[in-house]
């Protein structure tokens, strides 16, 4: 029997060794996977700061070329470029412009009377 207490007293001895090493082990990868999530959560928030940047400038830009594109539209602008380009445009003369009169709506077909006068049309045939 002394063997059996020799070999009970190594895996004894093994027991706690084996414990602490899951141990570390288990707290290591914890630490591990919070410096990991912490780095990805800073990196993450600089990609959205610098998005909501480049979406302001591209808003700003959008704006801008909204105002131009008003100021190239406006009257104003387009008599002053016709002047520029010498392309002799003028108003239209009131001999010269065509109104058109819309023709009125056809009236929609009435289906409920179409109904109701083939079921009293089945009805009256015998």
């Amino acid at each position: 029997m002394s063997k059996n207490r020799k070999n009970q007293a190594a895996v004894i001895r093994f027991g706690p060794a084996l414990k602490a090493s899951f141990l570390c082990l288990l707290i290591g990868g914890s630490a591990v996977g919070y410096v990991w999530q912490k780095n990805e959560i800073f990196r993450l928030g600089r990609q959205i700061g610098q998005r909501e940047a480049q979406l302001r400038q591209l808003r700003a830009d959008n704006k801008q070329l909204s105002d131009q594109l008003a100021i190239l539209h406006s009257p104003v602008m387009l008599d002053r470029r016709t002047k520029e380009l010498n392309l002799g445009l003028a108003p239209a003369t009131p001999m010269q412009v065509v109104r058109l009169e819309e023709p009125a709506a056809p009236a929609a077909p009435n289906h409920l009377s179409r109904q109701f006068t083939q079921r009293s049309l089945d009805s009256v045939t015998p």
